[in-house]
């Protein structure tokens, strides 16, 4: 076992984990931090997104380690602000169905809205092409990221 200090959310925090244990089981079990969810453990799904220093991420192919030093966000760092535009939008357009990947899908727009405030269809295909939807819900996300891309431009 090994002490980190992490900043996650804001928040500076120190967790005594080993060395190996994945960021993923750090912000779920350690951490209490459960919307970021496990599905594959092989970061194809998506469904463990974080962003770290700003860049979208798997949570479950980095080690603690590979935290330190680095600004952490996960959805509960995003949700918080109920009323930001991503989040209205993401009701508006009513994205989720079953809901599982929706917290990777949420990290994802909003590390590309970030760094594309306005972006084309084919920003968003590519920026969330690597998070897999069960349900299908892939032209309500796209929609989804206009609205709030432009919920955003209308904000004082």
């Amino acid at each position: 076992m090994a002490l980190y200090k992490l900043e996650v959310n804001g928040e500076r925090v120190t967790v005594d984990v080993d060395p190996e244990t994945p960021l993923l089981w750090v912000l779920r079990e350690t951490l209490g931090l459960t919307g970021t969810k496990y599905s594959c453990g092989e970061g194809v799904c998506g469904n463990c997104t974080v962003l770290m220093d700003g860049e979208a991420v798997r949570s479950c192919l980095l080690t603690a380690g590979d935290a330190v030093g680095k600004k952490i966000l996960t959805i509960e760092g995003i949700s918080r602000e109920t009323d930001h535009p991503l989040l209205v939008a993401w009701r508006e357009e009513e994205v989720s169905q079953c809901g599982y990947c929706q917290p990777g899908q949420i990290v994802a727009a909003y590390a590309l809205l970030s760094q594309k405030p306005d972006p084309t269809d084919s920003e968003i295909d590519e920026a969330m092409s690597g998070l897999l939807c069960r349900c299908g819900t892939y032209p309500r996300i796209r929609r989804a990221i206009h609205r709030a891309a432009e919920l955003k431009r209308r904000q004082p």
